[in-house]
């Protein structure tokens, strides 16, 4: 084995091994070909495709919303409590074998009571696994309820109010869901009740849509992430707000370019938002569809661009700097990462 073949192999270990957290990831988007065939059989469903393999290459999108086509139909088998507690559970063993130490998964509610999936059914599921995980695997959790963008507000608000007997449960909500033609300032008011009911507030932005947008998430719903945010590059005054209140934006690389934002990895503007000093955390979105979990998206940044091992610190120090958990945690774990570099 030559020199450079053991340098990968140990790259691969050290962005294995490193504590890190996961702040973008939708549960549904974890929901793998063979785990959907398994629940939808359970449940009595039958789906369009005869295999998982034939289901594995639909997952072949030349934008957003040809990807949420197919997601939106994947969640349509998830029908009970069961059902979200092994969708959870799953992606929380993936997350335990890449030394996750803290993951905040969105959910998207409205995809499920939609189709007639009470609000308890979902959460309940969603929640007795990550506290599950919490005790036996060591890994902390917050839980973000999102609202479909494509959705009228007034449906956003119904979905809160059906929140509010849950929030021991919820830390945060969110904007998810096809961005182009539906700006954040569509949801000012349901923020505003959000952030006054206590909530934390993220939202998608900058992916598919403008810097406006994320301007919007940043002026109208005073967010504290911006998710994605890559599209911030293209203005200047914008990059200077993000960096001066170290406004995180949780990138999520192969989501990108499966989505085609960007054409392949060596074109994704990640290295020149982290040269510029912004609070820039590594995710994998909707993993299950886009081909790699958290590791896997660094490791696509790292051999695209030849991340030091300072830089995938850094990485790492940032996704628990971002995360909506006490400073005490959050030194905790920066410390691990410490004690990790110094081994």
């Amino acid at each position: 084995m030559n020199m450079d073949m053991d340098m990968d192999m140990d790259m691969n270990v050290f962005i294995r091994d490193i504590p890190k957290a996961e702040l973008h990831l939708h549960i549904e988007g974890t929901l793998e070909p063979e785990t959907l065939f398994r629940i939808a059989e359970r449940n009595g469903i039958k789906i369009k495709f005869d295999s998982v393999e034939k289901l594995r290459q639909a997952y072949r999108f030349n934008n957003l919303q040809s990807f949420l086509d197919i997601y939106y139909e994947g969640a349509g088998v998830l029908q009970n409590e069961t059902d979200f507690y092994e969708l959870t559970w799953e992606y929380l063993l993936k997350a335990k074998d890449q030394n996750v130490r803290h993951v905040e998964i969105f959910f998207d509610p409205q995809t499920h009571t939609e189709r007639g999936i009470p609000f308890k059914t979902v959460i309940t599921g969603i929640h007795q696994a990550l506290s599950d995980g919490a005790r036996d695997l060591n890994i902390s959790f917050c839980l973000i309820m999102c609202f479909l963008r494509h959705l009228p507000e007034s449906e956003a608000m119904e979905t809160l109010l059906q929140a509010l007997d849950f929030r021991d449960k919820i830390t945060g909500v969110g904007l998810d869901s096809s961005e182009s033609g539906h700006p954040p300032s569509k949801f000012m008011r349901v923020f505003e009740k959000a952030r006054n009911e206590g909530f934390m507030t993220v939202a998608h932005a900058g992916e598919e849509g403008p810097p406006e947008y994320i301007w919007e998430a940043i002026q109208d719903l005073k967010v504290q992430r911006i998710d994605h945010g890559v599209r911030a590059l293209e203005d200047k005054s914008l990059i200077n707000e993000l960096k001066r209140r170290q406004i995180p934006l949780t990138v999520c690389p192969l989501s990108n370019i499966k989505l085609c934002v960007f054409k392949n990895i060596r074109e994704h503007n990640f290295k020149a938002l982290f040269d510029q000093g912004l609070c820039v955390t590594v995710n994998s979105d909707d993993p299950a569809y886009f081909g790699g979990y958290v590791v896997e998206n660094y490791l696509a940044l790292q051999n695209a661009f030849q991340l030091t091992r300072n830089d995938i610190a850094q990485l790492a120090i940032n996704s628990f700097n971002a995360a909506f958990i006490s400073q005490d945690k959050k030194d905790i774990f920066i410390d691990q990462i410490k004690k990790f570099m110094a081994e």
